[in-house]
């Protein structure tokens, strides 16, 4: 098995890479979906901010852990899975009043083809991204750099959502795909925000046996 240092350095990037590709994405989404009034292109914006956040917590965990070696890592982890669980939950807060709001004012999008291109271009990249994170967690023994991994894994889920949305709005101009799409992104984005939390419980709990000890 490769160094632990060495490990650490590719799992370092990976969170850095994942922090500047995620902010042009999720500058570029939230404004055309602002713009064409595309609430899923949006929220999808919204999500890559998420990833930002998933990554800027693995960066700092990566960072004290090397810093710190003899440090626990519990602590650090811990912080990372809330972090991550929390923003989850806002983007889904956020997406329901947006879907409710549509639904009320029986709300359509200018148009959703940009949503089609970026969701293109979005898997791509994430399915490279998702596979090389989840390889260095698995070989670090790492829960929070598995659980970045699985956010990833949404976003190629909502991509996946984003392009279907999309595709049927453009081709058919069917009224409430848009908002089918954000409850998409809403299921996605419950569950993950649920498994973050509990993966944070459990570390507490077994944190909490092993002082008992």
């Amino acid at each position: 098995m490769e160094k632990e240092s060495v490990l650490y350095t590719r799992a370092f990037r990976l969170s850095l890479f994942t922090i500047f590709y995620n902010i042009v994405e999720g500058v570029v989404s939230m404004l055309i979906g602002y713009q064409d009034e595309t609430l899923t292109l949006f929220g999808f914006g919204i999500d890559s901010f998420i990833e930002v956040l998933s990554g800027i917590g693995i960066a700092v965990m990566i960072f004290r852990i090397r810093k710190n070696p003899d440090s626990s890592r519990d602590s650090f982890e811990i912080s990372a899975l809330k972090i991550t669980g929390i923003a989850f939950y806002l983007l889904s807060a956020g997406l329901l009043a947006g879907v409710i709001i549509n639904i009320i004012y029986q709300h359509k999008p200018e148009t959703t083809l940009w949503g089609i291109v970026i969701s293109l271009i979005s898997i791509a990249v994430m399915v490279w991204l998702m596979n090389a994170k989840k390889q260095v967690g698995k070989l670090l023994q790492s829960e929070p750099i598995i659980s970045d991994s699985n956010c990833t894994k949404i976003c190629i889920y909502m991509s996946l959502v984003l392009l279907a949305s999309s595709f049927i709005y453009e081709t058919t101009g069917f009224a409430y795909a848009d908002s089918l799409g954000a409850l998409g992104l809403i299921y996605f984005s419950v569950s993950e925000g649920k498994e973050a939390f509990n993966k944070a419980k459990g570390k507490t709990c077994c944190c909490s046996h092993c002082g008992t000890n």
